[in-house]
Formats: structure tokens, sequence, C-alpha cells
């Protein structure tokens, strides 16, 4: 997929402030309305963007403790079927299959220690593959750079 300078421009805009209107990223990134939807349009369908959100504080709806939690399978399962069955977890935000040797990072959040810990230490361990976790508390975050947003460091 070939992306010229006004779909990356699209794109930062719309990963800094997805609630932007076709009006203004127009005016955004100088071009008609018209181009801008078509534009928009064609990403969407090309899946450049699978949809548009927002950014949840957790804290502000109670999730005051996130863990990333390191899990190791056992070779001998299907590691979509340990994935799909990790994401349906409670207070698990995201599941990454990575290289190395781990084989998943979750990212979760829970209210609680509590609740986080019955998550990891019981519902994680009941899944069928699961051989290992390890957990790190997260003690503090920073947003990084949103897709789209570097544009210069795109060829």
């Amino acid at each position: 997929m070939n992306l010229d300078k006004v779909d990356r421009s699209i794109i930062a805009q719309l990963s800094a402030d997805s609630r932007l209107s076709v009006r203004a990223l127009a005016e955004r990134v100088h071009i008609s309305r018209t181009a801008v939807a078509n534009r928009l349009q064609r990403l969407i369908a090309e899946g450049v963007f699978t949809g548009f959100g927002a950014r949840i504080d957790r804290k502000a709806i109670g999730l005051h403790v996130t863990a990333l939690v390191i899990v190791k399978t056992a070779g001998q399962h299907e590691w979509k079927d340990v994935a799909t069955a990790l994401a349906a977890l409670p207070f698990v935000e995201s599941v990454l299959a990575v290289s190395g040797d781990i084989d998943f990072v979750l990212t979760v959040s829970a209210p609680d220690h509590e609740r986080l810990s019955d998550v990891i230490m019981r519902q994680l361990h009941e899944i069928d593959g699961v051989e290992s976790t390890r957990s790190h508390i997260v003690l503090d975050s920073w947003d990084g750079t949103a897709p789209g947003i570097a544009r210069d460091s795109w060829n």
C-alpha cells in the first residue's frame, strides 16, 4: 500500500484526535472535504483504520492497578486457542504474541490487587496450555507516539 504525504497527515491527525469531523480534518490537511472523505473511506477499506475510539483513564473508571503478565505455554497446545482464552479473561486489555523465550504478554487492569491476583493466580492458570506466568505491576506510564504521528520516520 502506498501512502502519500496527505494520507499520512490524515492518519496523524486522527491518531491525535479520532473525533475530528471531515470538515475539521480537511482544514488541517489542506484539501477539500470531498477529497478527505474519499481518502478516509479508502484508508478504512484498505484496513489502515480498524476502528475509532476513545482513550480511557483506567483510574477514572475504577481500574486502579495494572500489570504486565508474561505467559509461557506448553508446546503441544494451539497458540490461537490459548490466546483466545487469555483475551476472554476479565480485566485483560490486550494479549500480545511475542517472540523469544515467552509466548504472550498481557496487559491486565483491575480495581484492586485482590481481583488482579484472582485473574493472574487462579483464572489464568486454569487455562489449558498455560505453563507459567510472571507478573510486573505497572507503577506509572507515559504515552508514546501514536501510529501516524511520527511522520518524519516514515520513508
